[in-house]
């Protein structure tokens, strides 16, 4: 019955996905927000929400650690299905496209990262109630996040002008409804996958182990890896590496915002400060995904990019250290 739970969940997230980047792509298109914008806003919010959830039942169970290393984990990953993509596309060099326009997104997922390992570690005590004022610095930072980036589409001259709207685009109406329904579907679905996928670790004896832990972090970002890879097919590709930025930027702002729901105290002073490895790794993985985008390196190694290669290798390594210091992310 699990396995049942665990294919069917799975199905209903990878529809949801597809139809998150179809819808999302026709509001940038309707709106003229620009698929950058809304691939690193809307679209990095509502694949995101499956750690979200993760991380306030977490957090209702007394697990700290365990929400936060979902989140800074989840960063790494984002940055690994960057050479997915290319593995994927490799005929397009997709990560060579508008490298430019990414700077910003990249850039500030770099810097709000940086802030949550700097917090963590230099333990402010600061805080009005219960919620640090450290975790309010973050949700501040990305709320300006949000309004660089939105001002950086007209700035950039990505303008609807420049984006054709092909025959067939659902209309704005349509786009929202379908954008919602998505949404609420992945919402919805997604703890039966990840409790389906727990007990399928467990029964296969991986339930404990750090093999287990990482297998239910993949889960929970199978909706940005289906919706990343179908936004590329539609041509979208703005709004595909848009998405893997933008979710880093949400996955901080979520780790702002559960400091909300810790009433104990201070969120980010009870994480245990061995996860700022986990942190440090997913920014080293999202500088590197900027830089590789912005010097755009030519050569290739078999099937995939230079900075893809080297991504995939810094993700695979990271991981293997995390495993031999026992930090499960």
């Amino acid at each position: 019955m699990v396995w049942l739970v665990f294919l069917v969940s799975s199905g209903i997230i990878v529809l949801a996905a597809v139809r998150l980047a179809e819808y999302g792509d026709a509001i940038a298109l309707r709106t003229g927000l620009g698929r950058l914008f809304v691939g690193a806003i809307f679209i990095a919010a509502a694949t995101s929400l499956p750690e979200v959830l993760t991380t306030y039942n977490a957090i209702n169970q007394g697990e700290a650690n365990l929400a936060a290393g979902n989140l800074l984990g989840s960063n790494m990953f984002n940055m690994a299905l960057l050479a997915v993509l290319d593995l994927v596309f490799r005929r397009r060099r997709i990560l060579r496209t508008a490298a430019l326009k990414h700077a910003l997104s990249g850039s500030l997922a770099v810097l709000i990262i940086g802030m949550a390992v700097f917090f963590i570690l230099a333990d402010i005590r600061w805080q009005i109630g219960w919620v640090g004022g450290d975790s309010l610095l973050i949700i501040l930072a990305y709320l300006l996040a949000v309004r660089l980036l939105q001002r950086h589409q007209y700035v950039a001259g990505m303008t609807l002008d420049e984006e054709t709207i092909p025959p067939g685009t659902p209309s704005l109406g349509v786009a929202l409804f379908g954008f919602g329904v998505a949404t609420v579907a992945l919402v919805y679905v997604t703890p039966w996958l990840v409790r389906s996928s727990a007990e399928i670790a467990t029964l296969t004896g991986l339930g404990t182990t750090f093999i287990g832990t990482t297998l239910v972090a993949l889960v929970t970002s199978l909706p940005e890896l289906v919706t990343t890879v179908s936004a590329a097919q539609l041509g979208a590709d703005d709004m595909a590496i848009g998405n893997l930025f933008g979710s880093n930027l949400f996955n901080m702002f979520a780790l702002g915002l559960a400091d909300v729901f810790y009433v104990p105290g201070r969120f980010l002073a009870a994480i245990d400060p061995a996860f700022v490895l986990v942190g440090l790794l997913g920014m080293l993985l999202t500088t590197l995904a900027l830089v590789g985008n912005l010097i755009r390196l030519e050569r290739r190694w078999g099937m995939l990019e230079a900075d893809a290669l080297l991504i995939g290798v810094v993700y695979l390594a990271g991981l293997w250290l995390l495993y031999q210091r026992g930090i499960t992310p």
